[in-house]
């Protein structure tokens, strides 16, 4: 992994993604994260599938997995830690961000 990346991705997150993406069979897709305003704390993580890089992307890959974030989003996300959860309540990304103040239970909202 590497350590100046803006963004962590886990081998658990790496992993899914790639499965995500080889079922997908589209060349050049990747899983675009950004953050929106909304929910339940003021900001929600978004998880895509995208063959399509802006200008200001930053691209940061893992064990063969592609993650983007677009340049707005990545300022909320300087420091975070991309994983991948398999638990009782199912099967999600989730995102360790060490900027938020708050999250609420889901964990796909946040506060900062």
């Amino acid at each position: 992994m590497d350590a100046s990346a803006p963004l962590k991705v886990s081998e658990r997150a790496a992993r899914r993604i790639r499965e995500i993406v080889a079922r997908e069979g589209r060349p050049g897709l990747f899983l675009r994260l950004s953050v929106e305003g909304g929910g339940c704390s003021g900001f929600q993580y978004r998880f895509d599938l995208d063959d399509r890089r802006e200008a200001e992307d930053v691209v940061i890959e893992q064990d063969g997995a592609v993650v983007v974030i677009d340049g707005m989003s990545l300022m909320f996300l300087i420091g975070a830690e991309l994983d991948f959860v398999e638990d009782l309540t199912g099967a999600y990304f989730r995102v360790h961000n060490p900027n938020a103040t708050a999250s609420c239970g889901c964990g796909n909202s946040f506060a900062v």
